[in-house]
């Protein structure tokens, strides 16, 4: 009787999550062929996104502007730390994390394919003055985080956006 109440609650769970529409991310399908990124190669986004890339599958990373269909050219890039309050005693009590991401995807006449966009990220933090190295690394932590998360949102970008390219010139 109990194994069958709990074969009976693991299917009503799995068709639940069926239903709601719960999926595992998977590979993004990317619609250029060929993919330059016009960032240094020390760069942790550079790296990250070339790795996203690579496991899409259907696109490959360019060595140069010219061998590729599209090319990714970052933009801005800023990172802000802003004090949202502080105690009574005047010491900070919360900060907050911005990171700012602009870029845009030309052809190889430089031409946009897709209008340039910015991501825009936001962490907050408390801070404790007696916690300082553990403050410290919590935020060192939230950085690699939004790196992450702006590697993902580039890729779900990437894969959404509609590129217009150019008729070829006579």
């Amino acid at each position: 009787m109990r194994l069958l109440v709990r074969f009976g609650l693991l299917a009503a769970t799995l068709i639940w999550l069926a239903g709601c529409g719960f999926q595992l991310r998977g590979a993004y399908s990317l619609p250029y062929e060929s993919l330059y990124l016009a960032m240094p190669d020390y760069s942790v986004i550079a790296v990250n996104l070339k790795r996203a890339i690579r496991a899409s599958g259907t696109t490959r990373v360019a060595l140069t502007a010219n061998e590729a269909q599209a090319t990714l050219v970052p933009g801005l890039e800023s990172r802000d730390r802003v004090i949202l309050s502080v105690s009574g005693t005047g010491r900070v009590s919360e900060l907050r994390l911005r990171y700012l991401y602009n870029y845009r995807i030309t052809d190889d006449k430089g031409r946009d394919l897709v209008a340039p966009s910015s991501i825009e990220l936001v962490r907050d933090l408390t801070y404790d003055d007696s916690n300082v190295l553990a403050k410290q690394q919590e935020e060192t932590l939230l950085w690699r985080d939004m790196e992450n998360d702006l590697v993902q949102q580039l890729m779900r970008r990437l894969a959404a956006s509609k590129p217009v390219f150019p008729a070829a010139s006579q």
